[in-house]
């Protein structure tokens, strides 16, 4: 077992073997270089712990968390539950690693999982479907039955595609702002504000380019003196423009991708960076690839994920209003 062939190497040699195996698990650069560091969190800011003896325990999900828990708090100033899962998803990924040529030891069926919003427990649900080509397949024809979305759909991309492509005349814009309020529910109740502003950005060359920083600057409006943020719109917004260079976010999404970095450690990072475009469009390509999904275009992958999400899992509601439905 590799776990035993690692104890007796120093902490340079260590990382250095374990980096090698990350880089042959088709994750991004960005992930490898996070893991090299957060995956050693509790070695750095733990001097109790016997680290092996956690990683060899039956009961390492209860010990990890606690210990992970006890060294956020007193190390951390900030919110250290939003930050639990993204240190549990590396140490269960090293895990991995270390029990390569043969089976960890089983996770107790019974074990709670961190929310990491309320710093309370859930449990995994078993009815959850891996995604798969099946997965995506299916709801791709699900999609097709769905009559008013799927015309929708087809309103909204003559307006993009066709009666109003480019971004210079603000009353093209403003139609295509009113629309996407309008059939996407994004919460926007001040909408020529927004156009004005889509319209100073001058973005069609950034279009063009699939500059993803543009979605960062379409999100955030002065409205009435207060500054909004329309993230969900904004990405809604470019992609209809190019679908394939600009995945949309939206709550459904977060809480699918969340929910697979939990349970299958496809890749790691923390809640907020989804709030973070290009890293958002990393992490969703990541997803893609670690699942086999390639063949998907990143339109169809959003019409899997938005169903998907829509079905498993409970609406999110902020501040009272729903955030990034269809």
């Amino acid at each position: 077992m590799v776990l035993n062939q690692m104890e007796g190497l120093s902490f340079e040699e260590i990382r250095d073997r374990y980096t090698e195996y990350l880089q042959t698990q088709k994750l991004s650069p960005l992930t490898v270089q996070t893991a090299r560091s957060d995956t050693f969190y509790l070695l750095r800011h733990d001097p109790s712990l016997d680290f092996w003896a956690m990683l060899r325990s039956e009961n390492f999900e209860t010990e990890a968390l606690a210990r992970l828990q006890a060294a956020l708090n007193a190390n951390y100033k900030g919110n250290t539950a939003s930050n639990i899962s993204s240190y549990m998803s590396h140490l269960r990924r090293f895990r991995k690693f270390l029990y390569s040529n043969e089976e960890p030891p089983e996770v107790p069926k019974n074990h709670m999982y961190q929310n990491e919003k309320h710093g309370t427990a859930k449990q995994p649900q078993a009815n959850i479907p891996v995604p798969s080509i099946r997965e995506v397949v299916h709801y791709q024809g699900t999609w097709e039955k769905l009559d008013s979305y799927r015309e929708q759909e087809c309103a909204l991309n003559r307006l993009f595609f066709e009666l109003a492509p480019e971004n210079k005349d603000i009353a093209d814009i403003l139609l295509k702002v009113t629309a996407l309020n309008q059939f996407y529910s994004t919460n926007i109740f001040s909408v020529y504000p927004v156009a004005e502003h889509i319209k100073a950005l001058d973005i069609d060359m950034r279009l063009k380019a699939g500059d993803e920083s543009l979605v960062d600057d379409i999100r955030i409006v002065e409205l009435n003196g207060k500054t909004k943020n329309f993230y969900s719109f904004a990405s809604k917004y470019c992609s209809h423009h190019r679908p394939n260079a600009y995945p949309i976010y939206d709550s459904y999404v977060d809480e699918v991708l969340r929910y697979f970095r939990d349970t299958d450690c496809f890749t790691s990072f923390r809640t907020e960076e989804l709030k973070n475009y290009k890293r958002f469009k990393e992490i969703l390509m990541t997803f893609r690839a670690y699942y086999g999904l390639e063949q998907f275009s990143l339109k169809e992958i959003d019409k899997y994920l938005w169903q998907f999400g829509k079905e498993y899992f409970p609406k999110k509601y902020y501040g009272g209003k729903q955030e990034g439905t269809k």
